[in-house]
Parts: structure tokens; C-alpha cells; sequence
């Protein structure tokens, strides 16, 4: 067997710091499917969130997201006319941080009229955010390694199906850090993907829409995949999907465990924070 080229082939891959974070992550995800039958005893003990929200609420923001945020970025755009590349990009994540908080908004109205315990009820109880932010951190090392994985695997089959020298996207806000290093420019991608986007995304997968499919399905794990469906279905680039799809289920799984809605923005901020220092490092 030849070690060394299998060896050559695993390094490509290794890249400072998502491997010292694999090899953590892999330590907590063995001892969690020891811990939980591989699984299959891990929610167990949930208890899905009391609501009366009908079916079609949670997309009533999630409408606003994918659909009027993007026309009016495009919109904005166009009224500012021709600029540099950068502060095009910079004017599109005012404008989408802008909308961002005005959804985040909306959500907490309908939270609060929708579930039992009002916000608390909906996984925002502000007590509870010293120990969410430890065990999130936790589940984000847990599941880490297998983001890694489906990332090796989609690179392999575009290899094989698409082109030798295929390779994943970036996104396009890091993209554009790399291309350009003006300050306005990465204060507002940072302040969206790490603080933003997290917050507002978690309020209408997780805090509405996993919801409202837990308490119609009365199945956790359903509720969890269904709603990452959705969630990867909202992102442009398609080979990233598998990733997004194994991280939403852990964002998901965290939320179903504790009924914090702050454990799942945790992760997701994590996930965008590290995925920014090791596109710029």
C-alpha cells in the first residue's frame, strides 16, 4: 500500500486551523454516538416548543429574505450607478444588513405573539447565554469534521464528473475581501456573516420554520432535515450544498436538544468566522 501518496492526497486538504479543529471536533462527535447510540437516542428527551403559528408564517420572512432583500440590493445598485467594485460590494451589505435587522424585527413581533412562553418560549432567554455559548462550541467542533468530509467529497466527484481541476467557489463576500482590503469593506462583511446572518437566518429556520414543521410532523429529526432543505435551497453556490446541508442539521440538532435558539447563532457564527480567517490567512 502506498502510505505516501495517500498521505500527499489527505494533506491537500489539511489546511491550519480547520485541522486542529477536525481532530477536537472528532473527539466530541466519537464520544456523542457512543454516548447517544449513534444517534438514535439523542433526542429523545426534546420537547418541542408550544406555538400556534399556522403553517405559512414562517415564510412570510423567509419571502422578504430571498425574495424583496435581493431586488432591493439590486435596486440600490442601480440608483448609485457606476462605482469601484468594492463600494458596490460595501453598499450591498448596508443595504442587506439593513433589511437583515429589519427582519429580525418582524421575527420577534411574531415570536411573541405566536409562541407560549413569548420569547423565551421561541429559545431567547438572555440567562441561558454564558452556558449556550460553551456547549455551542462544542457541537460546532462535534460537527466540524463532517462538514470537512462532504467538502472533500464534493471537490472529489467535481473532480471525476465536472473537471480535474475543479474547485469550490468562494463566497462571494470573501471573494471580494481577498480582492480588495479596503476597511469599510470587511467591517461590514464581518459585522454581516458573523453577527447578522446568524442571528436573523437562525430566527427564520430554526426559530420559526424547524418549529412550527416540529409541532405539524411531531418528529424531531424530520422537522430538523426538512428545514435544512430549505436552509442550503437559499444559498447560490451549489457545490457548497452538501457542507451547509451536515452544518444545518447540527445548527438543528442543537435547537431540538436545548430549546435555545441562541446555541444554533452561536454555531453559525462560528462556522462564518472561521471560514473568513482561513480564506484570509
Amino acid at each position: 500500500m502506498n502510505f505516501s501518496g495517500i498521505f500527499r492526497q489527505i494533506s491537500e486538504y489539511i489546511i491550519f486551523p480547520e485541522s486542529i479543529i477536525a481532530v477536537v471536533g472528532a473527539g466530541f462527535l466519537g464520544y456523542w454516538l457512543l454516548k447517544t447510540s449513534l444517534g438514535r437516542e439523542s433526542l429523545a428527551d426534546s420537547i418541542p416548543r408550544r406555538n400556534n403559528m399556522p403553517l405559512y408564517l414562517p415564510f412570510l420572512p423567509l419571502l422578504i429574505y430571498i425574495g424583496f432583500l435581493p431586488a432591493a440590493v439590486e435596486m440600490t445598485t442601480l440608483i448609485m450607478g457606476d462605482m469601484p467594485k468594492w463600494q458596490e460590494a460595501f453598499v450591498e451589505n448596508l443595504v442587506t444588513i439593513g433589511g437583515a435587522i429589519a427582519i429580525t424585527v418582524i421575527i420577534v413581533f411574531l415570536a411573541r405573539a405566536s409562541f407560549a412562553r413569548r420569547l423565551k418560549g421561541f429559545g431567547l432567554n438572555p440567562r441561558t447565554i454564558g452556558k449556550d455559548f460553551g456547549i455551542a462550541a462544542i457541537n460546532y467542533l462535534a460537527v466540524w469534521p463532517v462538514v470537512m468530509v462532504m467538502v472533500i467529497l464534493t471537490i472529489e466527484a467535481g473532480k471525476l464528473f465536472i473537471d480535474p481541476d475543479f474547485k469550490m467557489e468562494q463566497h462571494r463576500e470573501i471573494e471580494f475581501l481577498t480582492k480588495h482590503q479596503q476597511l469599510p469593506l470587511m467591517i461590514s462583511v464581518l459585522f454581516s456573516a458573523v453577527i447578522i446572518s446568524p442571528i436573523f437566518e437562525e430566527m427564520i429556520f430554526r426559530g420559526l420554520l424547524q418549529s412550527m414543521l416540529r409541532s405539524f410532523t411531531k418528529r424531531a429529526w424530520l422537522s430538523i432535515i426538512i428545514t435544512s432543505v430549505f436552509f442550503v435551497s437559499t444559498h447560490k453556490n451549489l457545490e457548497h450544498w452538501p457542507a451547509l446541508f451536515v452544518l444545518s442539521v447540527g445548527m438543528g440538532y442543537s435547537y431540538e436538544k436545548s430549546g435555545s435558539l441562541f446555541r444554533p447563532i452561536f454555531i453559525h457564527a462560528f462556522f462564518n468566522a472561521v471560514n473568513i480567517v482561513s480564506n484570509l490567512t
